[in-house]
């Protein structure tokens, strides 16, 4: 586990040390800049980070529980970052990390406004109740255990629809990201032979390499009933890569950080867990009009 890991599960951190209190007689608490330093200071002591580990810290902001503040820290080692959002008490004594739930809020709704559908290719009730949201990486190997799962899954379901989201991990899987200008390519031209290419790479994906991924795609678009040679032209064209950039920008924003990642109207379920996903769709169906 990465020291940046370390910082993002810490969930409760208490009594920050004697020279974080606030000083007896004081009405007030410490500055802005003040606590930042404080933070800083006992991060890097927690955590014992050597000074190749930077911390910057973003404004304060009210939670609207009293004498709680709101910061994301940004751990930065060499190349790497990662954020963790942080609450800490406003006399500078408490420090937490976690999930802070507001009850008389829908959960979930946050996550459903954020998600980009349009333009996304999807199949199944137009008019569903419960909307799974897939983002996946034709590469992925436990992507295509999950493809095996959803082939059996969704049709017991005609209420849901399944949409899909390109997010290629390029930097494990050299042809992730070809795979994905070929689905995206098979859309803009037949969107129901997106399905068929869908199909065709997770059927196939341990006879694709990075050598004969573009062969491969072609060769399937043939076989999707789409033309070639505007499929060929799709594939290189500044159009299929913004798309597929648009929906990896929409996964960073969700939040998405391996694959699969799925969105059961909004619900997060992170990897191929055919039952917890079928638990999720049950119970949405069941209770969609009495959330609290």
């Amino acid at each position: 586990m990465t020291k940046a890991l370390q910082v993002g599960r810490v969930i409760l951190m208490a009594a920050i040390a004697a020279g974080m209190c606030t000083t007896p007689g004081r009405a007030q608490g410490p500055s802005p800049d003040e606590l930042k330093r404080k933070l800083d200071a006992y991060l890097h002591y927690m955590f014992a980070f050597g000074p190749n580990v930077q911390l910057t810290f973003g404004d304060f902001k009210e939670t609207g529980v009293p004498s709680l503040l709101q910061t994301t820290v940004t751990v930065t080692i060499g190349p790497n970052k990662e954020d963790a959002v942080m609450w800490v008490s406003k006399d500078g004594k408490f420090l937490m990390r976690g999930e802070m739930l507001d009850m008389s809020r829908d959960g979930f709704a946050e996550n459903r406004g954020k998600l980009d559908l349009k333009d996304a290719p999807s199949t199944g009730n137009k008019a569903a109740t419960v909307t799974v949201v897939e983002f996946a990486d034709f590469e992925c190997p436990v992507c295509r255990q999950l493809h095996e799962q959803l082939r059996s899954l969704m049709p017991k379901y005609p209420q849901a629809r399944l949409v899909f989201k390109d997010f290629p991990l390029e930097q494990i899987h050299p042809w992730a990201r070809t795979g994905a200008l070929a689905g995206r390519c098979a859309y803009q031209q037949d969107p129901q032979a997106f399905w068929k290419m869908y199909d065709k790479l997770y059927d196939n994906q341990d006879l694709i390499s990075a050598s004969n991924a573009w062969d491969k795609m072609v060769d399937y678009a043939a076989q999707a009933g789409l033309k070639t040679d505007t499929f060929k032209s799709c594939m290189t064209s500044p159009e299929a890569a913004a798309a597929v950039d648009a929906s990896i920008a929409n996964g960073k924003l969700m939040e998405v950080m391996s694959t699969p990642t799925l969105f059961v109207n909004g619900r997060r379920l992170i990897g191929d867990e055919p039952q917890q996903l079928e638990q999720m769709i049950q119970y949405e169906l069941q209770h969609t009009n009495s959330k609290p």
